[in-house]
């Protein structure tokens, strides 16, 4: 079985940072394209950031220029490196993405639980 483990995020003040982590486990050959998302209480689930395989990256236009994605293949792991933090990037933040499970086999849309961010002075 195909899991999405997110991990890193807490309690944060304003203008502070924190790094998530999501590492992909279980039976898997590789992650394919993957992606942050966040919702905060009383509001839709948005796109924070995607990244390929290839490494091409995409943002939403609330976090371009504080948030950073990355990957280590090698690991199974995407990372969002998150700078500057406000008040409004409150939210949980969930990961997603598709995973190889074998090399001609894709498991396409796996979510992880998610992980809360809060940003409060």
């Amino acid at each position: 079985q195909v899991r999405l483990v997110e991990s890193g995020g807490g309690l944060v003040q304003p203008g502070g940072s924190l790094r998530l982590s999501c590492a992909a486990s279980g039976s898997i050959f590789s992650i394919a394209t993957m992606g942050w998302y966040r919702q905060a209480p009383g509001k839709q689930r948005e796109l924070v950031a995607t990244i390929t395989g290839g490494g091409s990256t995409n943002y939403g236009d609330s976090v371009k220029g504080r948030f950073t994605i990355s990957r280590d293949n090698a690991k199974n792991t995407v990372y969002l490196q998150m700078n500057s933090l406000k008040p409004e990037d409150t939210a949980v933040y969930s990961c997603n993405g598709a995973v190889w499970v074998t090399a001609t086999r894709i498991a396409p849309d796996v979510w992880g639980q998610g992980t809360q961010v809060t940003v409060s002075s």
